[in-house]
Parts: structure tokens; C-alpha cells; sequence
């Protein structure tokens, strides 16, 4: 269910297009991390709502939720052109570029109103020894990566990107009516392949694969849920 929801979605394209310009391994864990987050935080909200409210009537709001998404989705596949998904990925290129080109401003600025102070810093500094650079280049680079402005701009990019979608909404209701473990494993497992594959080549294949076929997938799995989870209210299993 992840993977049909999430080729070709935001998420994906966000990643595709930062990997084009970034360190692939950077661009992946920043991802992943956000997707890891939401998708603890969405299980976790599903699996404390039986507690409010008894799982035969979550299993009828699943069901409910699974139908209506299936629908929406059909819909969506069913008036989308090809022209659609190659608009979206050049909005996503343009909202990214938006935000790099702000950043290089807001740093000039800041780099330029500094200028002389760091000047005079480094003047007064006293040396370090090679020793102790040796000691702390290692602690030094892993902060350098955790708090990159490229791990930042991803990660925080696709967990708004991610917040209210379908995947999380269906992780939601997956873990109201189902083990909180194993939703959340199968769901971060299935966001990893997704954003691998677009890390890798989600460029490319988001310019040729069919978008509308992988929604309209997407729709038919979320359909199948729906009856599962009709038949488990019903028959309370």
C-alpha cells in the first residue's frame, strides 16, 4: 500500500530531485528519517484510538477511510493525463530551486555582515594542535552531516510533504485495526524501497512510468483493504 501511494507522490519527487544535486546517501537519510518519524507518530495515534473507542467501530472507520481513499484515487486516475505528472515534478523543481536560491541570499548576507569580525577572530585564535583536530574531526563531520543545510531542507521538506497524506492517513487507520509493530515495520520498510528507488533513478523513472497506472493501482489496493477490514468489523476478527 506505501509503495503504490507513494511513486510519483511528492515525497518521491522531493528526493529524486535533491539526490540530482546532493550526496544520495545524505538525501536518503534525511528522508527516511522524516518518513521513519511520521510513520511511528501515525501508528502510534492509531493504536491509541481503540482504546477510545471500541476496535469492531475502528475497523468500520478503516474500512470507511480505505473506500473513500480507493475512490478518490480512482477518480484522480481516471482524468489524469501524462501532462499532469510532468507539471507536478517541474513544480516540485521549481519550489526546491525557490528555497536553494533564498538560502545562497540569506547566507551572502550573513557571510558579508560577518566578514570582518571573523577576520579578526582568526587573528587572536590560538592555534590548534594536530592531535586534538584529529581527536575531533570525526565528532566534527558527523554533526556536519546530521546538520547539513541539504539534511535540513530534505528532511524537513518531506515531513510536511508527508503530513495528511494518504499514506499516513492509511497508516493510521492500518494500525487502528492492526498490530502497532508490524504497520510500522512493513510501513517504514515499504518508504525506504520508495525513496531508494527515487534517490537512485526517480527522476528518470518519474518522466517515463505511468503515473496514472500506478495510481489507479494505488486504488484498487486501497479498495482490498477496505473489504478486509469490512470483513473483519463484521465478523469481529
Amino acid at each position: 500500500m506505501i509503495v503504490v501511494s507513494e511513486i510519483g507522490d511528492k515525497t518521491f519527487l522531493i528526493a529524486a530531485i535533491m539526490a540530482m544535486k546532493h550526496p544520495r546517501l545524505l538525501v536518503f537519510s534525511a528522508a527516511l528519517s522524516a518518513l521513519a518519524i511520521m510513520t511511528v507518530l501515525s501508528a502510534a495515534f492509531g493504536h491509541a484510538v481503540p482504546n477510545l473507542i471500541p476496535r469492531t467501530y475502528t475497523n468500520y472507520l478503516a474500512a470507511l477511510l480505505f473506500f473513500c481513499f480507493g475512490i478518490r484515487m480512482f477518480y484522480d486516475g481516471y482524468h489524469m493525463t501524462e501532462e499532469d505528472a510532468k507539471h507536478e515534478l517541474e513544480e516540485v523543481t521549481q519550489e526546491l530551486q525557490d528555497k536553494e536560491d533564498l538560502e545562497l541570499l540569506q547566507r551572502a548576507e550573513a557571510g558579508s555582515a560577518n566578514a570582518d569580525g571573523n577576520a579578526q577572530d582568526n587573528d587572536v585564535a590560538p592555534p590548534k594542535t594536530r592531535s586534538r583536530k584529529q581527536e575531533s574531526s570525526g565528532l566534527i563531520n558527523l554533526f556536519q552531516l546530521l546538520f547539513s543545510p541539504v539534511f535540513v531542507q530534505t528532511f524537513v521538506m518531506t515531513f510536511l510533504a508527508e503530513w495528511g497524506d494518504r499514506s499516513q492517513i492509511a497508516t493510521i487507520a492500518l494500525a487502528a485495526a492492526h498490530n502497532m509493530t508490524w504497520v510500522s515495520i512493513g510501513a517504514v520498510f515499504g518508504h525506504s524501497l520508495c525513496t531508494g528507488v527515487a534517490v537512485i533513478g526517480g527522476r528518470m523513472l518519474a518522466s517515463r512510468i505511468s503515473v496514472r497506472t500506478v495510481t489507479l493501482a494505488g486504488a484498487v489496493v486501497f479498495e482490498l483493504f477496505a473489504i478486509v477490514s469490512l470483513y473483519e468489523a463484521y465478523y469481529d476478527v
